[in-house]
């Protein structure tokens, strides 16, 4: 046991690697299996482009969307009302009519008459039925009658008007008569019919359903479509047939499970490609768990999101901000890393989305835009010229698509340029916040934070400005230095400005130990053996560590201090001990290390020493400054100081000059003219 945990410890690097990468690897083919994959892509009035299609198996044809919609609104339109009758006492309707003209001052004739004419009227008018308004535009009724349907016309049913019409027929030379009938039967007579619309759609919904889905049957071996031919709006219509028909045959089980397998085989590729890739050309990468956890991450985001707009919203696939990916990935590692990743992210979305030659070439060169002109996410007018760029970037290349397939520009889908707009509004909203979360879980630092930190009114650099002023302008000297020398070199220079500017803060708590503090002439040091003083100055950087770590310092930075000095030596008191003792242990004398191991924290440990040993110079002339910066890295390079870090001798040389032609310039030198 006690050998299977050492084992397990020594390997732990290993095994989580190993286990990101079967999760993404699982997460990523179990969405695409969801999506499933139609192997043909094919849109109406296109050349067919593949190799003549034959049906491979028995499959129905289906109508199209339009003509189940022509369907479905045909049975809307043609199918009837319903009227719900209601039971109605006849007899005790005409009581309550003939009561009611009892009661007024009608002469015996007068409402005898009346009376025979309610034996007659009001049986009909109920035997017919009686609603108070028609709906409008009706020309079919159906009377539902003690569970029984019966068909009618429009004109066999009494409304108030007809009723009223129906009493002057019968009294037609005695208005006055009618007069008084009609009024009695608006105060007594109810309608016994009502519209049962619950009923109705329930009709409706029935026919609906009972609408069939196929047309006809194409039989295995059956000629859909030959290579070459236009793909016409009734061959579009098989081909999406036989599209559903595949789709529906590949979620049977035993074929499930291979489909399965090839997505499996696929998405494996392109995850060995990323991990071959880091581990050739970013070994830092590779080696870092948490910076392959953010990349997988965002690979597996990407998936995820375009997987489920195809599946629930398949026509809004160019609203997801696919081109958040590279400007993440840039702002954490490279411009190579983030487009290498990009590309195989798109060619793995080319498996579930339709005609993905189109996504593909829009989604790369969209990528490519975002790399080339995104320059600094730290400027926000930068990333809104740079985002409105890649839009039209998809604009354009949309345009271009279209007036080949269709010739012309005339059906342009305006629904697709808004989602292009949209696109690039998310992409400005959503990827400054995405890079300060990724901060914060992934424990990485962006050019947003560098900005930060490089604000020299943070909480630490103005303590180091209060407690050790002349260290805070060395500081910000050298930092000056590294920054033009890192743009010479097109090193990250956010990051050396920011790192050069905490590389010494650990001087803060012995400030007067430090020459450029000491401001009275007094020298703490003449009290001390050379081996205290070399302690007293190796534990600034021991200290600047615990401050930074102290005060949230990124580990980006701390590497900073920690390696500003490399594994050097405390050059003057070591000389000094030499001169006592001719066998003194130089390691008394040596920076902890390590030595720098970029061409940024290189680019610090010259500058620092340039700098600093500038201060020294006594009647600084040109060719005082070029020996003595040549002499300084000099014996840096030559002392393996610099032997870590990715830097040529060539971008060496380059700095050289850069920190003489510099230093000429702050030390103002003139050119001697004659008198």
């Amino acid at each position: 046991m006690k050998n299977f945990l050492n084992l397990f410890y020594r390997n732990s690097t290993t095994i989580y690697k190993v286990l990101i990468l079967a999760s993404t690897l699982i997460l990523i083919v179990y969405f695409f299996s969801q999506n499933g994959r139609f192997q043909y892509d094919f849109s109406p009035n296109k050349i067919w482009a593949y190799n003549d299609l034959t049906a491979p198996f028995d499959f129905t044809l289906r109508k199209t969307d339009e003509a189940l919609q022509r369907e479905e609104d045909s049975i809307e339109k043609n199918t009837p009302v319903f009227l719900q009758k209601k039971e109605i006492n006849i007899d005790s309707v005409v009581h309550k009519v003939n009561k009611s003209l009892w009661q007024r001052a009608l002469s015996s004739e007068e409402f005898n008459e009346l009376k025979n004419a309610n034996r007659i009227l009001i049986p009909k008018i109920y035997r017919q039925g009686y609603i108070q308004n028609l709906p409008s535009n009706l020309t079919k009724l159906s009377i539902i009658d003690k569970h029984r349907l019966i068909e009618t016309g429009v004109d066999k049913i009494f409304t108030s008007r007809k009723i009223d019409r129906l009493i002057e027929r019968y009294f037609k030379d005695k208005p006055a008569m009618a007069a008084v009938l009609k009024k009695n039967y608006k105060e007594n007579l109810s309608p016994n019919l009502f519209v049962n619309q619950g009923f109705r759609q329930s009709v409706v919904q029935q026919k609906i359903s009972d609408i069939s889905l196929n047309k006809g049957l194409i039989r295995k071996g059956q000629v859909i479509i030959k290579k070459g031919q236009r793909i016409s709006p009734q061959k579009y219509e098989v081909l999406l047939s036989l599209k559903q028909a595949s789709m529906g045959y590949a979620n049977h089980t035993i074929k499930n499970y291979w489909i399965f397998l090839g997505y499996a085989i696929l998405v494996s590729m392109v995850l060995f490609m990323l991990l071959f890739f880091l581990k050739k050309y970013r070994p830092e990468i590779y080696d870092n768990n948490l910076k392959i956890s953010l990349i997988l991450f965002n690979m597996l985001l990407v998936v995820v999101l375009t997987s489920l707009t195809i599946r629930h919203y398949p026509g809004y696939v160019f609203i997801v901000p696919l081109i958040i990916l590279p400007l993440i990935l840039k702002a954490f590692f490279d411009a190579r890393v983030a487009l290498f990743v990009h590309i195989l992210t798109i060619l793995l979305l080319g498996f579930i989305v339709a005609n993905s030659f189109e996504f593909i070439y829009l989604q790369i060169m969209a990528g490519i835009a975002s790399i080339l002109t995104v320059s600094e996410l730290t400027k926000r007018s930068n990333l809104f010229t740079s985002v409105g760029g890649i839009v039209l970037i998809y604009i354009i290349g949309y345009l271009a698509f279209h007036l080949i397939y269709e010739g012309n520009l005339s059906a342009i889908n305006y629904n697709i340029l808004l989602q292009f707009f949209l696109n690039g509004l998310l992409a400005i909203a959503l990827s400054h916040q995405l890079i300060l979360l990724y901060e914060k879980l992934f424990g990485l630092v962006s050019d947003v934070s560098l900005l930060e930190w490089s604000n020299t009114n943070t909480k630490l650099l103005k303590r180091l400005a209060d407690k050790a002023p002349g260290t805070f302008n060395h500081s910000m000297q050298v930092a000056n230095l590294a920054e033009a020398a890192a743009n010479a070199i097109n090193a990250n220079s956010l990051l050396v400005r920011a790192g050069a500017l905490y590389h010494d803060i650990g001087k803060m708590l012995n400030p007067f130990y430090f020459t450029e503090n000491q401001t009275s002439g007094v020298n703490y040091h003449d009290d001390l053996a050379p081996e205290e003083s070399a302690k007293i100055i190796i534990r600034h950087v021991l200290d600047g560590i615990e401050l930074a770590r102290k005060n949230n310092l990124p580990d980006r930075l701390i590497d900073f201090i920690r390696t500003h000095h490399g594994e050097g030596l405390v050059q003057y008191f070591y000389k000094k001990a030499l001169e006592k003792n001719p066998e003194i242990n130089p390691d008394k004398f040596r920076y902890p290390g390590p030595n720098p191991f970029s061409k940024e924290t290189a680019i610090l440990m010259m500058a620092d020493s340039v700098e600093a040993a500038s201060k020294s110079l006594r009647e600084p002339t040109a060719e005082k400054i070029d020996e003595f910066v040549d002499k300084i890295i000099n014996h840096q390079l030559y002392s393996g100081l610099l032997d870590n870090a990715n830097i040529t001798l060539k971008e060496i040389s380059i700095i050289k000059k850069l920190f003489k032609k510099k230093l000429k310039n702050i030390y103002h030198l003139r050119i001697e003219y004659p008198e």
